[in-house]
């Protein structure tokens, strides 16, 4: 098969939807990749390298769109990406549909089979194309959260650990999944005062029992909830439901509760926030303020430390790109329920049932087009 690997496009992304490493297994199980110039520099993944590994440069992006029979990316495809694909085009890539409607029809009007890395599953229930880009995305988000504190960006002023004879800012983590607990788990090294939301009381115990009371655990509610953004420095918003549009659990009047220069940063943005007050941001201008409280929303945050994550993201991907390509998508989606699992768009049909049900589409089970 022919793979392509484009430059990413979207505001201040530097990752890269293969490295030169993946591209030198692909081509020793038989396959041709092609990469567009530059697609790595920002990282240092260098053409040369590619070339090295087997792959052929070209120099623009409509003829990797053009010549390719699978699409690697790791953002989702951008208004002028979406024009250039093609029937039955594969795109294997982060997604992030149920909030965008715009981005699902013109998947839909390509006729392209448009896989998503948030929704491949594994055997443990996990998503193991999204864990990566979870742990960054709260790790990062402590180190942002940190950052947004500091007063000359608009914050309280609060060192996140304190000082001896001072106290640490509170933070609180709503959920206790991968990014919740990357979260919690920085903020806690760093000494802060930590507070993990779930409505999952075996992921509480879970934590509890691993963190005691470094990271104290409470149940998620309406009161609780309430209780805690009023009293928090920084909180953290890190919900996912797969494939689904992100529960709106902080409202704006919660937010009107907090004290001036709090901060909120919503890493469940890519499916359209946590907070009532989230709007999606971009690396070069993160923040904005609403009520006094700083939000940072960035859509793509683990692009802010694109070579960690590009080698985290394709160590996680490459085994099931090199599968698409040695079977085929219907072989390999047929074989394997997991990629069966990301298929969310298919030759012109919703197959992925939240983002039919929050997009208003119908839903067409994916065995029936297979």
């Amino acid at each position: 098969m022919l793979i392509g690997v484009p430059k990413e496009i979207k505001n201040h992304e530097y990752r890269v939807g293969m490295t030169p490493g993946g591209v030198l297994e692909l081509v020793r199980h038989g396959h041709r990749v092609i990469v567009e110039t530059n697609a790595g520099a920002g990282i240092g993944f260098y053409d040369e390298a590619y070339i090295r590994a087997g792959a052929e440069i070209v120099q623009k992006a409509q003829d990797i769109f053009s010549a390719a029979e699978m699409i690697v990316k790791v953002k989702e495809p951008q208004k002028e990406e979406c024009k250039m694909l093609r029937s039955g085009q594969i795109l294997f890539a982060y997604l992030h549909l149920a909030p965008d409607p715009a981005q699902t029809q013109a998947l839909l009007d390509s006729d392209c089979i448009a896989i998503a890395y948030e929704t491949v599953t594994d055997d443990e229930g996990g998503l193991p194309l999204l864990a990566p880009m979870s742990e960054v995305g709260g790790r990062l988000s402590i180190q942002a959260g940190a950052h947004s504190l500091e007063k000359h960006k608009g914050g309280n002023g609060m060192l996140l650990g304190g000082v001896p004879g001072v106290k640490p800012a509170h933070v609180v983590v709503i959920g206790g999944g991968v990014v919740g607990l990357n979260a919690a788990r920085m903020a806690a090294g760093l000494n802060a005062d930590v507070t993990i939301l779930d409505r999952d009381l075996s992921v509480l115990k879970k934590i509890d029992d691993a963190y005691g009371g470094r990271i104290k655990t409470l149940y998620s509610n309406y009161m609780n909830l309430e209780h805690e953004i009023a009293a928090a420095d920084l909180v953290i918003g890190a919900v996912l439901i797969p494939g689904s549009a992100a529960p709106k659990l902080v409202t704006h009047s919660m937010l009107k509760t907090m004290r001036p220069g709090s901060v909120l940063v919503d890493v469940s943005i890519d499916q359209g926030g946590c907070f009532e007050t989230s709007m999606p941001t971009t690396h070069q201008d993160p923040t904005y303020v609403i009520d006094g409280v700083v939000h940072y929303c960035v859509a793509n945050m683990p692009g802010a430390v694109a070579k960690t994550a590009t080698l985290a993201l394709t160590n996680a991907t490459l085994p099931f790109v090199v599968e698409l390509a040695s079977k085929g998508w219907r072989r390999a989606v047929a074989e394997n329920k997991h990629l069966q699992a990301g298929l969310n768009i298919c030759q012109g049909n919703v197959t992925y049932y939240a983002v039919a049900r929050d997009l208003g589409y119908h839903y067409v089970e994916a065995e029936k087009l297979i």
